[in-house]
């Protein structure tokens, strides 16, 4: 299959994750939301404990005092562990609020950092060139994958290092959805289905994988409150809905796999 042919299957495949209109027209808030504190919290873990295949595949390609391009930055958990050794930060994404605490810690950091607002590769050319560049757990909301890793390669000099889960982000919840609403979801697109594009575009893709280093919930209270609000319940149903995921046999929650995914820039 060809790169086109392979890139919509994964726009289809994205778009089957679609809400039923009729459940998310009684959300009593964004189920596709994500909390700036939590992301923040999960920034600050990976500067302690910074360690895994994908900070190694960006420090092994940066160059001391290098540009190391974010996107899909959050709150710079993917980038802020490296701070000693990047000259300049090139921040992208879509949230104000995340850019915000990714600001706040590169400035404590003394990390030079332009913050860029905005959606890649859409705002591609605001952002400059970068020795190397990482998008981590950000793939799975781009449906246009082709154009969003060739913008990546476009703009760096060095390497592209991309990281995701195995299976999209939500499909932990699947047996819950059938469970709750008599809803099938999709098994579809995977990290391997990335993989397969970026190989098609042209890419030499190398791949790595790992055990995700952080549990999901430490609770199961948490895991309710994050089900209530992905499966556009009311939060009234939160004791029910942690009965039901015992029930299920479904707590504590498995370790997501992690892929790493990389390859240096096509004219190297």
């Amino acid at each position: 299959m060809d790169a086109e042919a392979l890139n919509e299957r994964w726009r289809q495949h994205l778009a089957s994750w679609a809400i039923p209109p009729e459940i998310l027209a009684v959300a009593p808030s964004d189920p596709w939301g994500h909390s700036p504190a939590r992301f923040a919290a999960r920034t600050d873990r990976a500067v302690a404990e910074a360690e895994g295949p994908t900070l190694a595949r960006v420090e092994e390609a940066l160059p001391d005092g290098g540009t190391l391009l974010d996107v899909g930055a959050g709150a710079g958990a993917a980038s802020l562990p490296l701070a000693g050794r990047i000259g300049r930060l090139i921040a992208v994404d879509t949230s104000q609020a995340m850019l915000a605490e990714l600001g706040l810690r590169a400035e404590k950091a003394g990390l030079e950092t332009t913050i860029v607002e905005g959606s890649w590769p859409e705002v591609a050319d605001r952002a400059g060139t970068a020795d190397v560049a990482v998008a981590a757990h950000v793939v799975y909301n781009v449906p246009d994958l082709a154009a969003f890793f060739v913008a990546l390669d476009d703009h760096v000099t060095g390497r592209v290092v991309v990281e995701l889960p195995d299976r999209h982000p939500m499909s932990w919840m699947n047996l819950l959805w059938e469970h709750l609403h008599g809803v099938r979801r999709p098994v579809r697109p995977i990290a391997e289905d990335a993989v397969a594009l970026a190989a098609a575009l042209g890419f030499d893709v190398r791949v790595e994988e790992r055990e995700s280093p952080i549990e999901r919930f430490d609770t199961i209270e948490e895991l309710a409150t994050s089900v209530c609000r992905r499966a556009c319940l009311d939060p009234s149903r939160e004791e029910e809905v942690a009965r039901t995921a015992m029930e299920l046999g479904m707590w504590p929650v498995p370790r997501d796999r992690w892929v790493t995914l990389w390859w240096n820039h096509r004219g190297r």
